[in-house]
């Protein structure tokens, strides 16, 4: 699956205010349920939450990945996300996140979950990816950058 197949130009937000973790992760499931439609905000929330409670989805280098499984979730649904400023995510490097990668699916997409988990987290290990993303500040911009990377 590539990035086109789950990501969309809607759900790329460049230079987000991120305050905190949780004021984060709320902010990025109302832009999703705005998207999407049919995801309630606070339930996506609650769930990403529930995941990040069993340990950080912070990667180190300034990245994390959130991600969650809803029975709700009609697609695999992803989102990239920069930040304006730096917030503590506690990640495993314990330096805070800037560039987040949040990926929602179905109960039922277990396996491809886990690849795709992979395969982002293979893309976002690319150090040059990430200085471009980083230094994107346009939502389209940001969308392009992810797909013909």
């Amino acid at each position: 699956m590539q990035l086109e197949d789950i990501l969309t130009p809607e759900r790329c937000y460049c230079d987000v205010e991120g305050v905190s973790k949780k004021r984060l992760l709320k902010t990025i499931s109302e832009k999703i349920e705005e998207d999407v439609g049919y995801l309630d905000a606070n339930t996506l929330f609650d769930a990403l939450m529930s995941r990040e409670r069993l340990g950080s989805t912070g990667l180190g280098n300034g990245i994390a990945i959130p991600h969650c499984k809803l029975a709700e979730c009609r697609e695999i649904i992803g989102s990239i996300v920069t930040l304006d400023t730096p917030v503590e995510f506690d990640a495993v490097d314990s330096n805070p996140v800037d560039l987040l990668f949040v990926l929602i699916v179905p109960d039922e997409e277990s396996d491809e979950h886990v690849k795709l988990l992979g395969q982002v987290a293979q893309l976002f290990n690319d150090e040059n990816f990430c200085l471009i993303m980083r230094n994107t500040h346009d939502d389209a911009d940001l969308y392009n950058v992810a797909i013909t990377y």
